[in-house]
């Protein structure tokens, strides 16, 4: 039984900023776990892949590691183009590859607390998966790849058609503003929060960039100041160094705000380079004092 299981597809990622291209893995699953591998080993971690069985060198350097890794073969790995202007929040995607959606029969043996999937595009998880995982444990979702419709390549933002199926059986569920405003309809963090809410999910965490996150627990707003970076370089994987942070506090018993706090730090630091967190757990309470 480990504290967290990570379930998700390791990319190929090809990262275009405005002074530079750089070629490297990726992922909802490659940032959460290695950013989780950082911090001392307090809550146990293991991760649930799949990819091209010829194309597994990203996860052989993540056992090299030190994180536990289960390969399922695929067809193809996923293969993401990411494109980033001056306003590190905006990109333009594009699919070149998909891999094959995980299944109940590749994840029956598995035993978790939190099994947080890490969804890249919107069949990777079916409502009976996370159905299915969470007789067992809790789900934590990070919305991303639910919202995410490929068309000849080209990856177009769509409202979540089996949200509410799949949102009854979702413990944790972390939005940014504009998957906020997709799925809701609604501008507003706090009424967001609420319907969000009314639809299943336990608690909600909407990530509102500089301006900081909110948290949504018990009926409580929880308001988390953003740290502001020394230099923005690369903002791939910050919401998924977010999750990281704060499901390895709440699983310690940290409060929501405790929580918030540490994986708003977190995603400061790595705001500040490419690759995923490769800090220490210092570094993050040095930026949260």
């Amino acid at each position: 039984m480990k504290d967290i299981c990570c379930i998700g597809h390791v990319t190929k990622d090809k990262i275009v900023t405005p002074n530079r291209t750089v070629y490297m893995a990726g992922g909802t699953s490659f940032y959460f776990a290695y950013a989780i591998n950082q911090l001392p080993k307090d809550v146990s971690f293991s991760l649930i892949t799949a990819m091209d069985p010829t194309e597994t060198e990203p996860v052989e350097k993540m056992r090299q590691a030190g994180i536990e890794v289960t390969l399922n073969p695929s067809r193809n790995t996923v293969f993401f183009e990411n494109i980033y202007g001056e306003n590190q929040n905006e990109r333009k995607q594009r699919v070149l590859a998909k891999a094959d959606p995980f299944t109940i029969r590749q994840l029956e043996h598995v035993e978790a607390k939190v099994y947080h999937l890490g969804s890249l595009l919107s069949d990777d998880f079916s409502p009976e998966v996370v159905e299915f995982l969470s007789r067992s444990g809790r789900v934590s979702i990070d919305v991303q790849g639910y919202l995410r419709e490929v068309r000849d390549e080209k990856v177009y933002p769509i409202d979540w058609k089996e949200k509410l199926e799949v949102l009854k059986n979702t413990y944790y569920l972390k939005v940014n503003e504009t998957e906020m405003e997709t799925i809701t309809g609604l501008k507003e963090p706090r009424e967001a929060a609420k319907l969000i809410h009314s639809w299943g999910v336990t608690e909600v965490i909407i990530t509102l960039g500089s301006e900081g996150s909110l948290i949504y627990v018990d009926d409580t707003f929880y308001e988390i100041p953003a740290y502001p970076p020394h230099e923005v370089v690369d903002a791939t994987g910050c919401g998924d160094t977010y999750s990281a942070g704060y499901l390895y506090k709440r699983l310690q018993g940290a409060t929501p705000t405790e929580a918030g706090k540490f994986a708003a730090a977190m995603c400061t630091i790595k705001l500040e380079h490419n690759g995923p967190f490769n800090r220490t757990i210092q570094d993050v309470e040095r930026i949260m004092k």
